[in-house]
């Protein structure tokens, strides 16, 4: 019989949620950010310790320090930053991290010079339908036609410089949170800060619940994933398996949904390891946790750059279903819940392999199988016997040579 899930709290869950969504936190900008996720993790009693930058490396005991997993969810977002201050006073932007300005129009943010901070809003270079009619439908979309309209006294460069403002200046969008009755939640920078909520409430189960692991799971909190470098100098113990915490796309041609966790298949990077995925969704149909499976073709995350750094590591991505990923984001308690479950299991669960422990295989024996792989090899009439083959010269027109 499957043994029962600590069941996450969700009352937690929605409450740091909310609390990290008013920390702003673009990539390059996220000291706050982890100095508030480090206080939750001293709060559950869980060690930690920090990279230089501010990644967190935390680690949750268990009976057995080898072979260790990790799972990481990314406290940094999508923002921007100020590349030129026009002659208007206005200032230009360039992204911070891969998203559309299409979203940014129209959006309240607030400007970070090095010694304050002034508040303003994105607009469209052709802003006012009473001046500029049809024209405003027809302007392009892309970072060089929209500026950023500050909250000050300033109609020139050189007021707008006055105020303290330079070139580097780090632009955060505001969240607009909403949770309603029903259960969905609104939000810009869900991703990742609703991964990162849920596998806060996945940890305070596990801890609340006394139990143990049976290997030790290293928590990572990462603060580069939307620039692409993430988790790629965070593993510094013997980590086998690497489990990724991220969002996951409900949009037409997707199999995502706001009410189930994903467990994706392949990214931009190519296929999430086989058998750590397939672990992945075993656990979610002993616990009869809504699930789906999912492929993403413009995506990267943090598993992604850890193998790009070159750690002989299986990895795999869960994700919380979100409609309109990096733009007005809304997902469901249901998802969220689901994958804190999962999160949960998995951090319980026996290792894939044991053999993983092992940096390497002397022998086959301890190597993986993929499904039916044997029976596959032995039932393939498309390959000829071995013996037909050797010393038989190629003819170009058979399939089999």
């Amino acid at each position: 019989m499957t043994a029962q899930l600590p069941e996450p709290d969700l009352n937690y869950m929605q409450r740091v949620l909310l609390e990290m969504l008013a920390i702003p936190s673009p990539t390059g900008f996220t000291d706050t950010i982890v100095r508030y996720v480090a206080e939750r993790l001293t709060e559950l009693g869980i060690p930690f310790e920090l990279t230089r930058r501010g990644t967190i490396r935390a680690t949750l005991k268990g009976r057995r320090y080898s072979p260790d997993r990790a799972v990481a969810a990314h406290l940094d977002t999508i923002g921007a930053i100020v590349r030129e201050i026009h002659d208007t006073g206005r200032l230009g932007l360039a992204p911070v991290g891969c998203w559309s300005s299409r979203f940014a129009e129209g959006s309240r943010v607030s400007v970070f010079t090095d010694t304050r901070v002034i508040r303003g809003s994105v607009l469209p270079l052709l802003a006012s339908g009473h001046a500029f009619n049809t024209a405003v439908d027809e302007a392009p979309v892309s970072w060089d036609h929209v500026e950023l309209r500050l909250d000050a006294y300033t109609y020139s460069r050189n007021e707008t410089c006055a105020l303290g403002v330079n070139v580097g200046d780090f632009v955060a969008f505001d969240p607009m949170p909403e949770f309603t009755e029903s259960g969905y939640i609104s939000a810009r920078h869900l991703d990742d800060k609703a991964g990162v909520a849920a596998l806060l409430a996945a940890l305070k189960a596990i801890v609340e619940s006394g139990r143990e692991p049976p290997i030790d799971v290293h928590p990572l909190f990462t603060i580069t994933e939307e620039t692409g470098s993430g988790a790629a100098g965070a593993l510094p113990w013997d980590v086998s398996e690497f489990v990724g915490i991220d969002i996951a796309p409900a949009a037409k041609g997707q199999a995502s949904s706001e009410h189930a966790v994903t467990v994706a298949m392949q990214d931009s990077g190519g296929p999430y390891d086989f058998h750590l995925s397939r672990h992945l969704l075993k656990l979610a149909g002993e616990h009869e946790i809504p699930v789906r499976r999912d492929l993403f073709r413009y995506y990267h995350s943090d598993a992604q750059s850890a193998v790009e750094a070159g750690h002989d590591i299986r990895t795999a991505l869960v994700a919380f279903g979100c409609d309109a990923t990096h733009g007005y984001e809304r997902t469901h308690i249901d998802s969220l819940a689901a994958m804190s479950r999962l999160l949960c299991g998995y951090m319980l669960s026996q290792p894939v392999f044991a053999s993983d422990s092992q940096h390497s295989n002397d022998s086959l024996e301890r190597f993986s199988h993929q499904l039916e792989h044997d029976a596959q090899m032995e039932n393939d009439t498309r390959v000829p016997p071995v013996d037909t083959l050797i010393g038989r010269q190629a003819d170009p027109h058979d399939r089999n040579g």
